[in-house]
């Protein structure tokens, strides 16, 4: 049995779900942005630890619930072309497709069940808020810490023949330490040189996917 394992940000959709939540809040700035992004892609690839990444970036992302809102809206026509074109397969293989993503539940899971994938299939870190303010995400979910991808993996148990497609270094990671099969680095969108000679497959599309595994 095939299990597909997707990340989000820069695969799923074209963008970085964060780096969209950071400028559509009223209260950063342009410079902000610009310095979140850049962690962005330091973690990505693997230049800073994934902790390191994800606590720098909330540190400079001041939002509430209300730009959490406008920013899924955003996203909602950000899918990445490929994905979009081929609902049809994520429709087909849902029971086995999960979503695992360092990013944020609220920003991933009303974009992704709409092309059939369940919600349990989703794993995702979690804001904690102060009414409506974030203040903060849940620092028990391994999915916040280094390895966090790795670790939901070990949780998950799944038997037959895993499949990663994902863009950066966290998702490499899994193949890694032995817990998939293939490792597709997913280059529609963006092409990270550091993490090319770790894929087994580079994938310009879905498309791609598809004819190789069928």
């Amino acid at each position: 049995m095939n299990h597909f394992i997707i990340d989000y940000d820069s695969t799923f959709i074209k963008v970085e779900s964060l780096d969209e939540l950071s400028k559509i809040s009223s209260r950063s700035d342009e410079t902000t942005s610009r310095k979140i992004s850049h962690i962005t892609n330091l973690g990505m690839e693997g230049k800073i630890s994934f902790s390191d990444s994800l606590r720098k970036r909330i540190k400079l992302i001041n939002c509430d619930k209300n730009d959490i809102e406008k920013t899924v809206k955003i996203l909602q026509n950000q899918i990445s072309d490929s994905f979009k074109k081929n609902e049809s397969f994520l429709k087909e293989n849902s029971e086995n497709i999960y979503i695992i993503s360092s990013g944020f539940h609220e920003l991933i899971e009303p974009i992704v069940v709409k092309y059939g994938i369940k919600k349990e299939n989703i794993f995702a870190n979690r804001f904690l808020y102060d009414k409506n303010n974030v203040i903060g995400y849940d620092k028990n979910n391994p999915l916040c810490k280094s390895q966090g991808k790795v670790n939901i993996m070990r949780e998950l148990k799944l038997k037959g023949k895993i499949h990663v497609i994902g863009d950066g270094f966290t998702d490499y990671e899994i193949k890694k330490e032995g817990l998939a099969n293939y490792f597709y680095l997913f280059i529609e969108n963006i092409k990270r040189e550091s993490v090319v000679k770790s894929a087994d497959y580079l994938l310009k599309s879905l498309d791609q996917f598809i004819k190789i595994i069928r």
